[in-house]
């Protein structure tokens, strides 16, 4: 998927290390079936015709579903086709985050955090999870602590403008990045991307109407939220 996972866990007990080498294998396995970075993987020959949905498989056709599902729900601002290809990583990353961290649960941990490309999912708690300042490399712009939570962010720090506002095709530059937080990390990366792509001022209204916390920096700096970005406990 062009990322790095990652996981803590202050839990371990007898089961966990069997358990992570499953997740592991789980993830590659995600990763042939969704990367655009392999040309053999399903998602990329689907997306040149070369097999149909039915031949992809039922998770390749439950993703799509989700994708087409939340470009309903903002307006066409997520898709599974970002630049006009096949690409549903914008869904399937936080999914196989999520993945890995029912898994750990169901390995009996209670207390970990599973990272992917930055975006976290934590169980127990509470964690403290750094929010990256896009305008000052290697800084934290807030910290977010709570239990059981999801944290989500798009932005240009680390790629440069490269969402694309799927209506004009246009890279979105009216903000420098948007945190989304939440309990489940598939929909909360995805609204991150979405809501990214709506721009401002739109991207926090569109928000704050569907009670998602959500913290916008700008790009002359200034820092703006939801008015409930104090659910988890967001601190300074």
């Amino acid at each position: 998927m062009g990322t790095v996972f990652s996981f803590a866990v202050r839990d371990p007990g007898p089961a966990t290390g069997a358990a992570i080498g499953r997740i592991v294998e789980r993830l590659h396995r995600i990763d042939a079936v969704f990367s655009t970075y392999r040309p053999d993987s399903a998602v990329s020959r689907l997306g040149r015709g070369e097999i149909t949905p039915e031949q992809a498989g039922p998770e390749v056709r439950w993703v799509l579903e989700r994708c087409a599902e939340l470009g309903a729900e903002t307006g066409g601002h997520f898709t599974a086709r970002p630049d006009g290809r096949l690409d549903p990583s914008g869904y399937v990353k936080g999914w196989a985050v999520e993945e890995a961290s029912r898994a750990l649960r169901a390995a009996g941990s209670v207390q970990h955090c599973v990272s992917g490309g930055g975006d976290v999912q934590t169980a127990g708690g509470p964690w403290r999870i750094g929010i990256a300042d896009p305008h000052r490399a290697g800084a934290v712009a807030r910290v977010v602590t709570g239990h059981d939570l999801a944290v989500a962010t798009s932005g240009t720090a680390e790629r440069g403008p490269h969402i694309l506002d799927p209506h004009t095709g246009r890279p979105v530059t009216s903000l420098a990045s948007l945190t989304l937080v939440g309990p489940g990390l598939a929909r909360v990366d995805a609204l991150a991307t979405a809501a990214f792509a709506m721009g401002a001022p739109a991207a926090l209204d569109w928000l704050a109407a569907r009670g998602v916390p959500a913290l916008a920096v700008h790009p002359d700096g200034r820092r703006e939220a939801t008015a409930d970005w104090a659910w988890p406990g967001p601190g300074a």
